[in-house]
């Protein structure tokens, strides 16, 4: 991309939305941050393709989910932000495949497979979409997408379309190798079998858990920082150690912390939260302080488990 060339004229023709100086605050679970420089919706899954494979290599491109585990800074992204939509959130099962499209929610899948009496019930509490599942390797419960996954579809940034095994996605706790720009459109995994009204009893069950410990009701990106020990390098948890970012955050005296309209939740100190008119400035910047006085009260550096995008 040259500096003299505007980015409107490389943009190739889509089927699918692409809006300029698109905002994203609402497009977010925390409500913050600057737009878009571009936003494309893809029509589908050739729509996406074909884009990607006419795009100048110099425009960025980041695959956005439904924003649940994002802060967009304040300045917004420049280069293309892709948000997949109703031609990506497909669910079907067969025999003990569930095969999902990327835009369709954690929550969505789990209750689909249960009234077909399959057991994926750990994704219920799991905010986000599918897509954001497989790169971050989501899990609860002691289940992780990795125990489950077959393989997924992605388009790469060049435009061609792969379909990658689980074991080629070199998975870890809250991690994949999907290269960066690469967008997930499909996963299928395999469920064990369970009775359909005891896996919804299960996860209501989960569900009271989750609101009984999490401020669900607020506006947060879920868990903050991941934890520091207790996993496997396969992303499961060793229930030989249990050493969690929540306690190290509460033992620095800094549940409730605020800065701005930005807060440590009282609830539980690893949700970090906008209570009210908050800037991304002043959320990264309370992070920030955390992780310093953590690393000063205990020795351990928290890492971001929230992602972090976009221009101050």
């Amino acid at each position: 991309m040259t500096d003299s060339a505007p980015i409107s004229d490389l943009l190739p023709q889509t089927r699918g939305p692409l809006t300029p100086e698109r905002a994203l605050a609402d497009l977010t679970w925390l409500r913050v941050g600057g737009p878009a420089q571009y936003l494309f919706q893809p029509a589908d899954e050739a729509d996406l393709a074909q884009f990607l494979a006419a795009l100048d290599p110099a425009i960025a491109v980041f695959p956005m989910g439904v924003g649940s585990n994002l802060i967009v800074r304040d300045g917004g992204i420049r280069g293309v932000v892709i948000r997949l939509g109703r031609g990506f959130n497909a669910i079907s099962c067969d025999g003990d495949t569930v095969t999902a499209g990327a835009a369709a929610l954690d929550a969505h899948v789990a209750r689909r497979a249960a009234e077909a009496g399959l057991d994926l019930t750990f994704l219920r509490t799991i905010p986000g979409g599918i897509g954001g599942a497989v790169r971050m390797n989501a899990g609860c419960y002691g289940s992780y997408v990795a125990d489950h996954l077959i393989s997924v579809r992605a388009v790469a940034r060049d435009g061609a379309v792969h379909e990658i095994p689980a074991a080629d996605l070199g998975f870890g706790y809250r991690h994949s190798d999907l290269p960066e720009g690469w967008v997930v459109t499909e996963a299928r995994f395999r469920a064990g079998s369970g009775d359909p009204a005891e896996l919804a009893a299960r996860m209501e069950e989960q569900l009271a858990r989750r609101d009984a410990s999490q401020p669900t009701r607020e506006r947060s990106a879920g868990s903050t920082f991941r934890n520091p020990a207790g996993f496997s390098s396969t992303g499961r948890a060793d229930d030989t150690h249990e050493l969690k970012a929540w306690s190290l955050i509460d033992a620095a005296g800094l549940r409730g912390h605020r800065l701005g309209g930005a807060q440590m939740s009282e609830k539980h100190p690893n949700f970090l939260l906008n209570a009210g008119g908050a800037t991304a400035a002043e959320l990264e910047a309370l992070g920030e302080f955390v992780r310093r006085r953590v690393q000063e009260t205990s020795g351990h550096l928290l890492q971001w488990e929230v992602i972090r995008v976009g221009e101050p």
